[in-house]
């Protein structure tokens, strides 16, 4: 149905059993991030917080947190929001089937952004914000579900500009109270595109921040849609509801359905530091300089519900987001790519960390002896696609080798590539090159490398599923475990170097080996494996081989060590306050929660 606003939302989820009030006052320091994580981790219902102490705002999280609720959430509008994207990368379809797509048709009538002229606003400061800090080394209070508008000066206008969800530090460091805020985006952001033609002319970018309004507006935000598609218009047409919008009387757009709308200006070269902030990688980001923001002003509805999420190590809320932008895409990437038959960001390991590919492998069908050829083509191709170019790790598949095969089994997947590569030729580095603003595996901030393993052909070597008899290690190796087929893991303290270690018994059937911490954790799930393991190296530093040569300038080994412990340069990873828990603990038990 179409949300005129948060509270319609809110009272459709209450209606339908969908949503938990909490009616004590909770402290925004920790414990609203602790009582949020708690239910999202159950699987719970969207919470709203009351009473949120300092402030006279209720607060909304995890709204997104289920997969199944953000379907509900759009159920009247998801089918039509797939139909226009999926004509978007197959116009073609429409002029055949003129009569099937009618619907979508009206549906597009809600696509642009309305005019108006009023809204019903009071002024407020930043301090009058419910200030949530989650985790006990943030460096403040954090906006996590900001929806952050810019134009470019360019195109002026609402159909020409960008939002972006992009975190804004509301207090702390030296941010000047009420009068500044930090505002952290990644190279790549559209945000980035409109300061650089900002700053070239010598004049302040304007900035207007949305909180809370329909939530079609916040996941519009994080949508990564394919170009020529506004932001605003996917809103509307998500949200079954025209973007309303008017500009104040500083020049400043102001989205009139939103619970709040702060306003400001970022002027060239002008930088604070931002951070710490607990992050999605499971790891805080650390104190960097990034753009301040100048507040004009802070707008905000009488009757204002503020959002906002936990953001940690995954599945957290921002894994339901994924999982709807994977269910409105559909086929859209491999419409992009041609021979791409399924890729997976994967979520456990940090989303951005690693990508699972399947691929057409079509360039010598004559060929007896099969190998990476038209899926080393549609890897790179991968690499220099939007969001996909973040990913450190990618594994691809030929799909011809296993018609059964899917990324989103995991460990399959893992068990299908290790079976088939060939170590002295399949693994392609790039080294030097740009990274996830928020992983700290590479030595500096945006920079580190990429890594492809490709396989095609026929299974080259069994895996083990066991250490062999008489298995042994070098020295200051220590319990060794079996991660799942072919992967072993294996201790080292962090102070010893590995080019220091060794020699190593190659084995066939134990193709990677993972250096750790704690072979204990790593090996207790799945996830453990992949968020240690590709959150905690970086692929020209931290894979090493057993017999590594170069091979007319390409790398080769006879076995794979990655070493995955924690660096002196990396980022804390992120932990629970013992005390808040037990508090929370309390507060649930009171609600029978």
């Amino acid at each position: 149905m179409p949300y005129k606003s948060m509270q319609d939302c809110i009272n459709d989820l209450e209606a339908h059993g969908q949503l938990i009030r909490i009616n004590e006052e909770v402290d925004p320091y920790l414990k609203m991030a602790a009582i949020h994580l708690r239910i999202h981790e159950a699987q719970g219902k969207a919470v709203l917080f009351e009473k949120v102490k300092g402030s006279k705002y209720p607060a909304l999280s995890n709204l997104f947190g289920t997969t199944e609720r953000s379907k509900f959430i759009f159920r009247d509008t998801l089918e039509n929001v797939k139909k226009l994207i999926a004509l978007k990368s197959d116009p073609l379809h429409a002029l055949k089937h003129p009569f099937a797509n009618l619907s979508t048709g009206f549906a597009a009538m809600k696509a642009f952004p309305k005019k108006v002229s009023s809204h019903d606003f009071e002024k407020i400061k930043i301090s009058d914000l419910p200030q949530i800090q989650c985790w006990e080394k943030d460096g403040g209070a954090f906006v996590t579900l900001p929806i952050v508008y810019t134009e470019d000066p360019d195109k002026p206008g609402v159909m020409n500009s960008n939002i972006g969800m992009y975190r804004i530090q509301l207090s702390g460091n030296e941010y000047i109270k009420d009068k500044e805020v930090g505002l952290h985006y990644q190279l790549h952001r559209g945000i980035g595109i409109h300061q650089t033609k900002w700053n070239n002319l010598g004049k302040p970018m304007k900035v207007s921040v949305f909180v809370g309004g329909p939530p079609s507006h916040s996941f519009a935000a994080v949508m990564p849609l394919p170009e020529g598609i506004s932001e605003l218009t996917f809103a509307g047409v998500l949200g079954g509801r025209r973007f309303r919008y008017m500009y104040d009387d500083d020049g400043f757009l102001l989205s009139t359905d939103a619970d709040f709308v702060i306003t400001g200006e970022v002027y060239p070269n002008e930088n604070k530091p931002e951070g710490p902030f607990g992050d999605h990688l499971g790891y805080y980001s650390l104190k960097h300089d990034f753009p301040l923001m100048r507040i004009k002003n802070v707008y905000a509805k009488k009757d204002a519900i503020w959002s906002f999420t936990v953001v940690g190590r995954p599945p957290q809320e921002d894994t339901a987001f994924g999982n709807m932008i994977h269910e409105i895409t559909g086929d859209a990437i491999q419409q992009e790519i041609p021979g791409l038959k399924e890729i997976h960001a994967v979520d456990a390991a940090g989303v951005h960390p690693l990508l699972l590919a399947i691929g057409s492998e079509r360039y010598t069908p004559y060929s007896k002896n099969k190998m990476p050829q038209e899926i080393l083509t549609i890897a790179n191709h991968i690499l220099g696609t939007g969001q996909l170019s973040l990913a450190k790790f990618l594994f691809i598949a030929d799909k011809s080798d296993d018609e059964s095969l899917s990324t989103t089994d995991v460990q399959k997947f893992f068990t299908h590539i290790l079976e088939r590569i060939d170590l002295s030729r399949d693994i392609h580095f790039q080294t030097k090159t740009t990274m996830d603003t928020l992983d700290y595996s590479g030595e500096t901030l945006n920079a580190g490398s990429k890594v492809i393993f490709a396989a095609a052909g026929e299974k080259r070597r069994e895996l083990r599923n066991e250490l062999p008899a008489g298995f042994s290690l070098p020295e200051g190796f220590k319990n060794p475990k079996m991660v799942m087929n072919g992967i072993l893991a294996v201790e080292l303290n962090a102070d010893v170097d590995l080019k220091n270690c060794g020699p190593w018994t190659v084995d066939r059937g134990l193709p990677v080996i993972v250096i750790c911490d704690d072979s204990n954790f790593i090996t207790q799930n799945l996830n453990n494996f992949l968020w240690v393991t590709f959150t905690r190296s970086n692929p020209s530093h931290d894979i090493h081989g057993i017999n590594e040569r170069i091979e007319n300038k390409h790398w080769a080994c006879d076995a794979l060590i990655i070493d995955a412990r924690i660096k002196p340069h990396h980022a804390p990873v992120l932990e629970k306050n013992s005390a808040v828990e037990k508090r929370v603990d309390e507060i649930l038990a009171r609600m029978n929660l």
